[in-house]
């Protein structure tokens, strides 16, 4: 199966594992696979069941904090700020959306056109003064050049800092994710059921599968390819609680 019993190819006619790796990220992920013919089949009228919405949701999110987190680990998106408007703010999310827009073209303009890899979430601000936006990037920007995309009122920026002596930016990437991965959190039931959060195009991390027998021998497969083993590994057996299918996490 190559490297320690690890495959790039998956047999869809048996159990398998499945083990994404994201080497800009540092992570991996993964569950087990088992063939459409192996599953119970539906009784008729099992499609109208009722979900657990809660459940769903919170699943709906994790998703959505684990693509943040790599996104933004991948691109070293290192430098927080939020852009609030004046007056009485801005009510209407899909002005928000289009002012945001407008401030990213205008910003990439400013920094001589070049590619900027970016986040943005939205939240609302307490206090009845409408939406507010939080962004990430990864390099220096002027606050003047920020403050001129913008227009609309204020902004703050700050580099991730006050980490252990020897941290990276992959390290202060990771402590901005968890920042911004908070805000999805939030209630955003006004928001119109648009995306929690946008990215810049043209920047997803690269993924490299791994197929094998074990958990084990993927992410041994994994490693090989980082150059060293994971400084974090979560396994869902160690979950008494975990619910969903056989999975595992790591991260380098």
């Amino acid at each position: 199966m190559g490297v320690l019993g690890a495959s790039r190819v998956r047999d869809p006619s048996v159990a398998q594992w499945r083990v994404q790796l994201f080497p800009d990220a540092g992570e991996a992920s993964g569950a087990l696979v088992v063939p459409r013919d192996w599953r119970e089949p539906r009784e008729p009228g099992s499609e109208s069941r009722v979900v657990d919405a809660d459940a769903a949701a919170e699943a709906s999110l994790r998703r959505a904090r684990s693509r943040l987190r790599r996104y933004m680990v991948a691109n070293r998106l290192n430098r927080l700020g939020t852009l609030t408007y004046a007056g009485e703010g801005c009510h209407d999310p899909v002005e928000l959306r289009g002012d945001l827009a407008r401030f990213f073209r205008q910003l990439r303009s400013s920094l001589g056109g070049d590619r900027l890899a970016y986040v943005w979430v939205p939240e609302l601000h307490p206090g009845g003064h409408g939406w507010h936006a939080h962004f990430a990037v990864n390099r220096f920007v002027p606050r003047r050049t920020i403050e001129a995309a913008w227009g609309r009122g204020f902004v703050s920026i700050k580099l991730i800092g006050n980490l252990p002596h020897g941290s990276a930016a992959v390290d202060e990437a990771r402590v901005a994710a968890g920042y911004v991965g908070k805000y999805l959190g939030k209630d955003l039931s006004g928001f119109g059921g648009l995306h929690r959060y946008e990215v810049a195009q043209g920047f997803q991390p690269r993924a490299v599968a791994f197929h094998g027998d074990s958990a084990r021998v993927c992410i041994a497969a994994a490693a090989i390819a980082m150059g060293g083993r994971p400084r974090r590994l979560w396994r869902s057996y160690e979950r008494p609680d975990w619910t969903g299918p056989a999975a595992v996490w790591a991260q380098w």
